[in-house]
């Protein structure tokens, strides 16, 4: 099975640098709805056959252009949604983004004990996101879409597939958009099979670099 992990379209938060993880979540700014708009041509040609996107409307209105190109229903699967960010949530902190980071990446290391300030551990996200993806692989898909969040895309593959390195994970940027491919299953394990970090759409579509600690990477 392929799983190909979309991050969603920008939104404001993204704009603004908001560590903005709680339902139901933006809208779509202009650009990111630009680059929904372009992700049925960039991936023209690739077997799909589901759509899964998590319960944040940012992930619905990004799946739309493809779901009605190719007549498919996406799935809502509420484990897909972006890591909370707990007593972080909407902070625009420089110091609170790079604690929410810390913690997501030290999960991916090993470190699940560990818990968001006032939010989930490492366990939890990744029960509830391998239990998404457990859902998909019942049933018996050969490649799946999956429009998720950066910082749980990120996370969830440094610490699942094969051939991904941590730090590399923690300091490539994953634009709106971006896309991360991995091919195995739940029993088996996971290979990484490509990490496209500019937009579905390409590169024009990138926003101008931002503090946005759910997809770009916060400098130190």
């Amino acid at each position: 099975m392929r799983l190909l992990l979309l991050r969603h379209g920008q939104t404001p938060s993204n704009v603004e640098g908001l560590l903005d993880t709680a339902h139901p979540g933006p809208g779509l700014t202009r650009l990111g709805e630009r680059q929904a708009a372009a992700v049925p041509a960039a991936l023209r040609g690739r077997q799909i056959d589901a759509i899964a996107v998590s319960s944040l409307v940012r992930t619905s209105l990004t799946a739309a252009p493809l779901a009605q190109e190719r007549g498919i229903e996406p799935q809502v699967l509420d484990g897909l949604r972006e890591i909370d960010a707990g007593e972080l949530e909407m902070a625009g902190a420089h110091e609170a983004h790079l604690r929410y980071l810390d913690t997501v990446f030290g999960w991916a290391r090993g470190d699940v004990g560990r818990a968001m300030p006032g939010g989930p551990d490492g366990r939890a996200f990744l029960s509830r996101y391998d239990d998404a993806v457990a859902q998909l692989a019942a049933q018996g898909l050969e490649s799946v879409l999956v429009v998720s969040h950066g910082a749980a895309i990120r996370a969830w593959a440094a610490a699942r597939a094969a051939d991904v390195d941590v730090d590399h994970a923690e300091r490539t940027p994953l634009a709106n958009t971006g896309l991360v491919e991995v091919e195995g299953d739940p029993v088996g394990g996971w290979r990484l099979k490509a990490w496209n970090a500019d937009p579905a759409g390409g590169p024009e579509l990138a926003a101008p670099a931002a503090d946005d600690p759910t997809g770009e990477p916060v400098e130190p």
